[in-house]
């Protein structure tokens, strides 16, 4: 009897593995696809052949999707390394590569991908086109009854927007190498092309110059990546096909500099590395020719060091505070007729701009500098908004968007994904819209670690890379949030840590092993977005713990979000099954928070979320009362609504600077509950 009870569970089990969802899932949509309805099926003699004129790039990528693929599959591929030797036009995947690419602006990353029954191709004109097909071959992997194969489809691809960046911060919190890889090795898999690396801040120079060893002597307390680390970071880029833009902010957010070097200061002070967050007045002093000097020094040796041909020179925030308090500034001013500190800005724009082009470099400079005088051969990154794109443009400007990605701020993947560089409603020239090269989610560091960082960035930043590669007209939200939790565990299988990393961290808040209750909460609660963080009575700073419960809590709760959309169609049907969903939930939430009650005892440092708790309690409560009156011939008494509205309203304060992300569907259904006639 035992036996069979164990071979009926594996075959249940057998059943469920073979029974998941095969519908394609890539991310980023292709630009079109058509399926031919065979399998390729894919054994332990799977092989890759390379022919046409490659380059080493595509051997070691190819080689990488090989071992990829049979760490998924564990079928222990006979062939090794790919090499210039491999070239059998009877092997599985045969790559045609018509030339190896140079990694810049413009560059050709189309593709064509055939799968057919018994082998699959890509062909491509650049290398760059190769590694993104392997990439949406790696997506296309599919399993059924038979085991492993690749559906029979025939794709051409090519992205709308040849420039789609992720901005990582380094210098307000650290972010080590290990971060920087398997930030690089998810940018690739959903097609991400640009790595722009913010090096300096008034918290941290964070990158060694050999010329000028005070940098991060006094500016870096011991974090900086060396210049062989750039050089690692270079290499590992290129190999997947992502370029790497170094940003180094001048003249403001710059104390980190003048602690090392205040001889470069607008006001003489003692400067020490900024603990806070946030715009400082410290400045360099852009009239003295000393400042100059100095940057064509340190802009010259970086540039020898960073291949790309764009270099960030920052130019946001500068509040001019500083220059209006120096005399010798302000005499300089008048002296050229200038009554305004962007005018200085500007100049200073422009001495800039020779010291980087007789370096090979183009200027790329946020949209702070865009004032009348500024030369055109700068490209614009919007952070400000949608309208400086623009007038950018407009203008004769090369622009970029990051207005509407900035992922630091946990609002929701549809929101980021629903932006768009150049809208349908656009008043641009097609001549005008082709100066805007696409945009870059920025991950500012403020409020992360390198073990929060992740959850951060993924899989939000999927959904923005999807705009900037397909069609414009790709905007189903519901499918690409079906989409996205597919790609979140495909990104995991590269190593990000946003899933692996929430066990850990509620284990550490729980201060043990049963994270039940802690954890029913946290899949219903955000943390603060935009900067709400930083208000109120603490003050959060580069030694600040980020270990709380904020922490673990992240962007677009996906149990929230899915509890708003049931209960959105459940008051429009009064669909059973969907009422029982809900109840479900709703039940849950009651009993959870004796537990959590229960979990405070034994760490204290849950206290600070102790209303939430409650409040959830309270909202539930008032949830099943209204599916009973929605259910019911009964009637809520009249001052119930408005009873139960005030206890929504309280429910949505703050507790651990996180917030409920239910309370506007029990408010739905309070509305539908007291309109029942």
């Amino acid at each position: 009897m035992k036996c069979k009870i164990i071979l009926v569970v594996f075959c249940l089990a057998t059943i469920t593995l073979f029974a998941q969802d095969n519908t394609l899932n890539l991310m980023p949509v292709p630009q079109s696809l058509q399926t031919n309805g065979s399998k390729c099926r894919v054994n332990k003699f799977f092989t890759i052949a390379i022919i046409g004129n490659p380059g080493d790039r595509v051997y070691k990528e190819a080689s990488r999707a090989l071992r990829r693929l049979d760490n998924r599959m564990g079928l222990f591929f006979k062939q090794g390394n790919i090499g210039i030797k491999d070239t059998s036009l009877s092997a599985t995947l045969i790559v045609e590569v018509k030339r190896s690419a140079n990694l810049k602006l413009y560059e050709d990353e189309s593709y064509n991908l055939s799968c057919k029954s018994t082998q699959l191709k890509i062909t491509v004109n650049t290398d760059l086109g190769a590694i993104r097909a392997l990439e949406t071959l790696q997506q296309l992997l599919s399993v059924d009854n038979a085991g492993y194969y690749f559906p029979g489809v025939e794709i051409y691809d090519a992205p709308r927007f040849p420039w789609r960046g992720l901005l990582l911060d380094i210098t307000l919190h650290w972010m080590p190498m290990d971060v920087v890889k398997r930030t690089l090795d998810a940018m690739a898999v959903v097609k991400m092309n640009v790595f722009h690396l913010h090096l300096t801040e008034d918290q941290m120079f964070g990158i060694e110059s050999k010329v000028y060893p005070r940098l991060t002597l006094a500016g870096a307390e011991g974090n900086f990546y060396t210049q062989q680390n750039i050089k690692e970071i270079i290499a590992y880029a290129d190999q997947r096909g992502i370029r790497v833009v170094p940003e180094f902010d001048v003249p403001g957010h710059c104390t980190a500099m003048l602690k090392a070097y205040p001889q470069l200061a607008s006001i003489k002070r003692e400067y020490e590395l900024q603990r806070y967050f946030g715009v400082f007045d410290p400045a360099l002093d852009v009239t003295k020719e000393y400042t100059y000097a100095f940057l064509d020094t340190l802009f010259t040796e970086m540039s020898q060091l960073f291949p790309d041909e764009y270099f960030h020179i920052g130019g946001d925030e500068n509040t001019g505070k500083d220059w209006e308090r120096s005399p010798a500034i302000k005499a300089y001013m008048q002296q050229k007729g200038m009554t305004t500190y962007q005018q200085l800005q500007t100049e200073f724009i422009s001495r800039l701009l020779p010291i980087l082009q007789k370096n090979g470099k183009k200027m790329m400079g946020w949209d702070e500098i865009l004032h009348r005088g500024v030369p055109h051969d700068i490209m614009i990154q919007s952070w400000r908004g949608t309208a400086s794109v623009e007038e950018a443009a407009k203008k004769g400007y090369t622009s970029l968007l990051s207005t509407g990605y900035y992922i630091d701020l946990i609002q929701p993947t549809d929101f980021h994904y629903l932006v768009d560089p150049v809208p349908a409603n656009t008043t641009l020239t097609s001549e005008q819209q082709k100066l805007i090269v696409g945009g870059e989610a920025t991950m500012w560091t403020e409020h992360v670690t390198p073990e929060t960082v992740d959850s951060r960035i993924w899989p939000r930043t999927a959904a923005i890379a999807e705009r900037l590669w397909s069609a414009a007209t790709v905007k189903d939200v519901d499918d690409m949030y079906r989409r996205l939790d597919k790609i979140n565990l495909y990104l995991e299988g590269v190593g990000t840590t946003q899933i692996k990393n929430k066990g850990m961290l509620l284990r550490r808040l729980a201060n043990g092993y049963n994270t039940t209750a802690l954890e029913v909460l946290v899949d219903v609660i955000e943390p603060l977005k935009i900067y709400e963080r930083n208000e109120g009575d603490t003050m959060y700073n580069v030694f600040s713990p980020y270990t709380k419960i904020a922490d673990v809590a992240t962007p677009d709760q996906k149990v929230a979000r899915g509890f708003r959309n049931i209960v959105a169609a459940y008051c429009l049907s009064k669909d059973k099954r969907k009422q029982s969903l809900i109840t479900e939930k709703l039940q849950l939430w009651k009993k959870n928070d004796a537990a959590f009650k229960q979990l405070i005892k034994q760490s204290p440092i849950l206290q600070e979320a102790a209303n939430l708790s409650t409040n959830l309690f309270l909202i539930a409560t008032i949830g099943m009362q209204a599916i009973n009156y929605i259910t019911t011939k009964t009637s809520p008494p009249k001052a119930w609504k408005a009873d139960c509205l005030q206890l929504t309203k309280n429910a949505t304060q703050q507790g651990g600077r996180c917030e409920l992300q239910v309370v506007t569907a029990i408010n739905q259904l309070i509305f539908t509950a007291a309109s029942k006639k």
